[in-house]
C-alpha cells in the first residue's frame, strides 16, 4: 500500500535537548496509525515536524506526495488537523467557523456552502449551525472541530488527542465517526493517551518514549510480542506479601503499583488457585491489553 506519510530519521533539539531522536515511520493510505507515548515523549513535536510547522534538524519527510518542509504549504492543502485543544473562533457561529476555515484553503465560497450542511450532519450538529460556540457542549465543540478539519476533503487527518476531556458517550460518537471516515478511504494519524481508543481504531501504531520509537506494529502484534497473554490484578490487605509468594510459586512475572499487584502469566490457573485460598484479597482476571504493553515498555512512573 502507498504511504501517505513517510518519515526517516527525524531529529529535533531545543536548547541542546534532543526531543525527537531518529524517528522513522510510514502511514499507509486508508489506515489509522496511532502514535502513543507518555507526556514529553515527543509526539506533538513529531506531528508539528510532519506538518511543516517546525523545522527539523535532520531527516526527511514526505507528506501527501510532497517534501516537507520545502513544500509544506502544498502538502497541508491535502491535510486536515484536529488540534489537542479546540481553537474554534468564539465570535462566529458553528456555520461561520466552517465557512471562514474553508476560505483559508482558497476554496470557492459556493463549494464551501455546499459542504457545510453535510459536515454539520456528519458531526450531528445539523440543528446547531447558527449556534454560538459558547453555547456548545465540549462534545459538540470537538465534533465541530472534526467537521472543520474535513472542509477541504483531506487525504489524511492529523488528530492530537481527539477525545481528551470527553464523556464516554461523546468518545464513542467520535470513534464511530472516525471509523466512518476510514471506511471512506481517509487516512488518520492519531495521538492518544487512551489505550482502548488505540486498540479500537488503529491498524498500526508506534510507541514513543524520550524522543525515540521503541516499538511498532498492530495492537495485537505488540500485545503478543511484549506481554504474557493473561493478567490477574490483585487488591486488598496483605497484597504485597501475597505478591512475593506469587512471584515465587505461580506467576511468570509480578509487578506492584500502589495497592495493586499485577500477575502476568502464560497460564493463570495456578495464580487463581492460590487466590481461592486467600481471604481479604480481591482480584480481576483478564486478557492482556495494550495498556499492559505501554506500561511495560515506558514504565509506571508519573511523567510531568
Amino acid at each position: 500500500m502507498a504511504s501517505v506519510l513517510s518519515v526517516r530519521d527525524l531529529r529535533k533539539s531545543y536548547g541542546g535537548n534532543e526531543v525527537v531522536r531518529g524517528v522513522s515511520l510510514a502511514v499507509e493510505r486508508g489506515q489509522c496509525f496511532g502514535l502513543l507515548g507518555p507526556n514529553g515523549a515527543g509526539k506533538t513535536t513529531t506531528l508539528r515536524l510532519c506538518l511543516g510547522l517546525t523545522e527539523p534538524d535532520a531527516g526527511s519527510i514526505e507528506l501527501a506526495g510532497e517534501p516537507v518542509p520545502a513544500r509544506a504549504r502544498e502538502a497541508r492543502a491535502r491535510v486536515g488537523v484536529v488540534p489537542q485543544m479546540d481553537n474554534l473562533d468564539p465570535d462566529f457561529t458553528a456555520r461561520e467557523n466552517l465557512l471562514v476555515y474553508g476560505r483559508y484553503f482558497g476554496l470557492r465560497e459556493a463549494d464551501i456552502r455546499t459542504r457545510i450542511p453535510q459536515l454539520l450532519e456528519f458531526a450531528e450538529l445539523g440543528g446547531r449551525g447558527e449556534s454560538r460556540i459558547q453555547t456548545l457542549s465540549g462534545g459538540m465543540k470537538r465534533r465541530l472541530t472534526l467537521a472543520r478539519a474535513l472542509i477541504n476533503d483531506p487525504d489524511i487527518l492529523f488528530m492530537d488527542e481527539p477525545t481528551t476531556g470527553l464523556d464516554p458517550q461523546a468518545r464513542h460518537l467520535i470513534w464511530e465517526r472516525l471509523k466512518r471516515l476510514l471506511a471512506q478511504g481517509k487516512t488518520i494519524l492519531l495521538t492518544t493517551h487512551f489505550m482502548d481508543e488505540a486498540e479500537r481504531l488503529c491498524h498500526r501504531l508506534a510507541i514513543m518514549d524520550r524522543g525515540r520509537i521503541i516499538a511498532q506494529g498492530s495492537p495485537r502484534e505488540l500485545i503478543e510480542r511484549h506481554i504474557e497473554p493473561e493478567v490477574v490484578e490483585v487488591y486488598g490487605e496483605g497484597v504485597a506479601e501475597w505478591g512475593v509468594r506469587a512471584a515465587r510459586d505461580s506467576a511468570s512475572r509480578v509487578e506492584q503499583s500502589g495497592e495493586t499487584v499485577f500477575c502476568y502469566a502464560t497460564d493463570a490457573r495456578p495464580v487463581l488457585a492460590q487466590l481461592e485460598a486467600e481471604r481479604g484479597l480481591r482480584y480481576l482476571h483478564r486478557p492482556a491489553n495494550l495498556e499492559d504493553v505501554f506500561l511495560k515498555l515506558t514504565g509506571r512512573e508519573l511523567r510531568e
